[in-house]
């Protein structure tokens, strides 16, 4: 299995607003848990008339941390990397105090039916941007110049954001220095997730801003460890397979026996991400349309397996 660098020296506290760079603050939420590590980070970009990224949960001390932290500015934009409950809930009631527009892809192409396994933090169900971006997006402050970027996977309307003037990258959910991030079908998608991977490498960013835990500091060095951890996990899938059709709880028993059990469910979400790709690749056959309940084989005719970053 590839080694990615990850980080987990990451000193925080609560509701303090720290300088991250001449044009970015952030303040994070008291939301920890295995999905969310220390909580949401809201970032704050450029001063006097400024742009806030992820609000985050609807936790009023949280809401009461960032009007302390922009105290005397005025937000002109509010951006939302998704739709799940740890990122938007605080977008509309943050926005409404300045009168500011929330912005977001919109609604997420899936939406849930209550059957699936569901992240911790869950679906903000109601949440509606007042713009929906489209990919490319470009916004303007005194002292700051963003592109919004769709980085389906993660989610379907999963979007990042970048800033011009530090060529940094608010990556949302879709890159974290301490964890892989989840892919959840059938709303998010392992094949976009590992293309807009590759498509941030490419990009050339200095660092990048995850919503939960520290920075990616050497992105191209990262982000090639991710996606070949990708590829590896398919291959390992792949030779489970070799052994015999197997559901998806078996691979993930065997895939992830030193990891966590909490988190064994978020596993299954993502080998399910995985056994879709290499369904629709033709490398694996499902007996029927690929599920968490489906058992999967090695597909007869499949094509050779290819390994590597793209």
């Amino acid at each position: 299995m590839t080694a990615i660098p990850f980080v987990r020296d990451f000193n925080i506290e609560h509701g303090r607003c720290d300088t991250l760079s001449p044009r970015i603050r952030r303040v994070v939420a008291r939301n920890p848990g295995p999905f969310t590590w220390t909580g949401t980070n809201t970032f704050i970009v450029g001063h006097g008339e400024v742009a806030v990224i992820d609000p985050g949960p609807m936790l009023e001390e949280h809401q009461d941390a960032i009007l302390a932290a922009l105290a005397g500015e005025r937000v002109t934009h509010v951006f939302v990397t998704h739709h799940h409950l740890d990122h938007s809930p605080l977008a509309h009631p943050i926005a409404r105090r300045f009168g500011a527009c929330v912005y977001g892809f919109g609604p997420p192409r899936h939406a849930p039916t209550g059957g699936e396994l569901r992240l911790e933090a869950g679906d903000d169900t109601a949440f509606r941007p007042d713009r929906r971006l489209t990919d490319g997006d470009i916004f303007r402050g005194p002292d700051w110049t963003i592109e919004a970027l769709h980085t389906p996977g993660h989610t379907s309307n999963h979007v990042g954001y970048a800033l011009g003037e530090e060529n940094v990258f608010f990556c949302g959910d879709h890159v974290m220095a301490w964890s892989t991030s989840v892919v959840t079908p059938p709303d998010g998608h392992m094949g976009q997730y590992i293309e807009q991977l590759d498509r941030i490498r490419r990009r050339g960013f200095d660092r990048l801003w995850p919503a939960h835990g520290p920075a990616v500091e050497n992105p191209d060095v990262f982000l090639k460890a991710y996606i070949e951890h990708r590829h590896a996990r398919e291959m390992q899938i792949l030779r489970n397979l070799e052994a015999g059709p197997k559901p998806i709880r078996a691979l993930v028993d065997i895939m992830y026996a030193d990891v966590d059990r909490r988190l064994h469910p978020a596993a299954a979400l993502s080998v399910l991400a995985h056994l879709i790709r290499l369904v629709e690749t033709g490398q694996v056959e499902c007996s029927d349309s690929p599920t968490l309940a489906g058992t999967y084989r090695l597909a007869r005719d499949r094509p050779t397996a290819r390994r590597g970053d793209r």
